[in-house]
């Protein structure tokens, strides 16, 4: 197909890339105009100069921006120029508000939307292994399926538009709980005096096995957090899931206490630090 990606970041630069090598002909666009110009080198696309210009007849249009801003200013100019009855695709984080307005506004322009979030961070990027929760009606999201297979392992259709972002925000209200939890526990451990690849060993084979305690426990152990989902983007999620909450009536106690703890790890100057850096907080207290 003729596919356009939007916004070329960690997450987007790799995406993209599996696009170009699955076949499709792709164009891209980034603010930076240097990313774009890199990514065209390296994948051997086309560098929009606009996001008119990059996704001027595409049938696909992809996104991967910062927020809900970045999304509204990306469909103001790409509905109009992509193709009649072609569908975008979007995979920013953003809020089920803006997701629902998306697809109305697409469906006025003749074209389609699909929120369409993801998870399992850069590496699952670069690998094109992510999983994708996705809103929308089903006929939009089938026929992107076949496109986003190039750097997902799966995409699970949740509802309608703006379900995939609710989706979204259940993954990271359980993340965020969950890795406040595995942080306390390996302090705790520390503070005992156990052997912590010994307790790993032995906790790992029964009911506290998750995949953060499988990929995390041992940088967490070694405080090394340089890397992954960064504490900044976490607070963007959680952000949008707190406001979310106050807005259905759902109470987040544990979600609310976990971007409260966040915000003590950007003032420690872990902005960009992994989510995991929870632990970093607690280490500080010894």
């Amino acid at each position: 197909m003729k596919v356009a990606f939007i916004g070329l970041g960690v997450m987007g630069f790799p995406m993209a890339g599996h696009l170009k090598a699955a076949g499709h002909e792709v164009s891209v666009f980034n603010r930076s105009p240097g990313k774009a110009a890199r990514w065209a080198e390296v994948h051997g696309g086309r560098a929009g100069a606009s996001v008119a210009d990059a996704v001027k007849d595409c049938e696909i249009v992809a996104l991967c921006v910062g927020n809900d801003d970045d999304v509204r200013q990306v469909l103001a100019e790409a509905l109009p120029a992509m193709a009649e009855g072609g569908v975008v695709v979007d995979h920013t984080t953003a809020s089920a508000k803006l997701a629902r307005a998306a697809a109305d506004a697409a469906r006025a322009a003749g074209r389609w939307f699909v929120d369409a979030p993801v998870s399992g961070g850069q590496a699952g990027a670069e690998a094109g292994q992510l999983s994708v929760m996705a809103g929308g009606e089903e006929a939009a999201v089938e026929r992107v399926r076949p496109v986003v297979a190039a750097y997902a392992k799966a995409m699970t259709r949740i509802g309608g538009p703006g379900a995939g972002q609710l989706c979204k925000m259940v993954n990271q209200i359980a993340i965020a709980g969950l890795l406040e939890g595995l942080a306390e526990a390996i302090h705790f451990a520390k503070r005992a005096e156990l052997d912590t690849d010994a307790v790993f060993a032995a906790i790992s084979k029964g009911a506290a096995q998750s995949w953060q305690m499988d990929s995390r426990w041992g940088t967490m152990v070694q405080g090394k957090f340089d890397f992954g989902f960064a504490v900044d983007w976490m607070r963007k999620d959680l952000g949008i899931a707190l406001d979310e909450a106050r807005a259905n009536g759902a109470s987040l106690p544990a979600a609310a206490l976990a971007d409260q703890f966040y915000a003590e790890v950007q003032a420690m100057g872990g902005r960009r630090w992994d989510t995991s850096s929870l632990m970093a907080r607690l280490e500080r207290q010894d």
